[in-house]
């Protein structure tokens, strides 16, 4: 059944590439794409590796046992490429390099799997919360353009949507909903097998309401670093559309990257959002610009960045697997 269903998702992924490229020509494409060329693929590089080192050292500020220092920078930002890996070629809601996560933190640095689990957790609510905020600028730019109401409407629901889901995982959390769950059923006969775990789930929620509550400062630090990333991300469309030949305003950039970000948070059961992030591009680029082709070569110079931080991620795994346990 499982493997059934990483079928479909792949196959879904596929089929909204293929529609993406029916409606462009590919030749119009590729021209507009090699654009860029090396060297503006090694500037959106270099603007991707400072997002990420941000976004490294957001997951370190939620490792409340762990000092804030390069060193252990240096570790998150190893672990988290390798991390990065497993969530692009797994259809597992981008959570499939996170098990691996807190085993290399564990196996090469001796972090406990619960401390390293929940600062997992801690880093994607984190990251949750931070892209509300910046969903929420871009549609308000959304909202003051002069795009078709449908579009705005459309922008608005799919807003919601994202504000709900973040809203319903952080108070999960903060409510010890798992605990409380767990402790219900627990008292069901025909579950009382379910009890042998339930401390590992209390231990859990103690940890993030400990993180929340004894920790506010790093915690709402984290997010304005987080958020900062994802600035980051409207940069990189800017940039990009320079070198595409296609300069746009700063406000646009953000509008772009934010429904960019919304559909591939939605597409989040397709490995790397294959399809879903071309079909994003290529949406929101004919609403703004009344350019497709131009959608799709944005697409695929982001889709090669991509390609070229998965290698780098693959490598760190490579010397990680060759390197012995601590």
């Amino acid at each position: 059944m499982v493997r059934a269903l990483k079928v479909l998702y792949v196959a879904v992924g596929v089929g909204l590439l293929a529609a993406v490229f029916a409606e462009v020509e590919f030749a119009e494409v590729w021209s507009l794409a090699v654009l860029v060329g090396a060297g503006g693929m090694a500037v959106l590089i270099v603007l991707y590796a400072f997002g990420f080192v941000i976004d490294s050292f957001t997951w370190q500020m939620a490792m409340a046992g762990v000092p804030l220092n390069a060193r252990w920078l240096w570790r998150a930002f190893k672990v988290r490429m390798v991390g990065e890996v497993f969530n692009n070629v797994m259809p597992a809601a981008g959570m499939g390099g996170e098990p691996v996560k807190a085993m290399l933190l564990n196996k090469h640095y001796g972090l406990g799997y619960r401390e390293g689990t929940a600062s997992i957790i801690l880093g994607r609510t984190i990251n949750m919360v931070s892209q509300v905020l910046f969903l929420v600028i871009g549609f308000a730019a959304v909202w003051a353009s002069d795009l078709p109401g449908h579009f705005k409407g459309l922008a608005v629901v799919g807003l919601l949507a994202f504000i709900a889901a973040t809203a319903i995982f952080f108070y999960a959390q903060r409510l010890r909903i798992a605990s409380a769950t767990g402790t219900w059923l627990g008292r069901r006969r025909w579950l009382e097998r379910i009890n042998d775990v339930l401390h590992h789930i209390r231990d859990m929620d103690e940890r993030l309401i400990r993180f929340y509550t004894q920790n506010r400062g790093r915690f709402v630090a984290a997010i304005a670093l987080a958020f900062l990333n994802w600035a980051v991300g409207a940069v990189e469309i800017y940039v990009a559309m320079i070198y595409l030949g296609h300069p746009v305003s700063f406000a646009d950039a953000w509008i772009i990257e934010s429904v960019a970000q919304l559909i591939r948070s939605a597409a989040f059961f397709i490995p790397a959002a294959v399809g879903a992030q071309e079909g994003a591009f290529l949406l929101v680029f004919s609403v703004m610009t009344g350019g497709p082709a131009l959608g799709v070569a944005m697409a695929l110079v982001r889709r090669a960045r991509e390609l070229v931080w998965l290698l780098l991620g693959a490598a760190f795994g490579a010397v990680y697997a060759a390197r012995p346990a601590r």
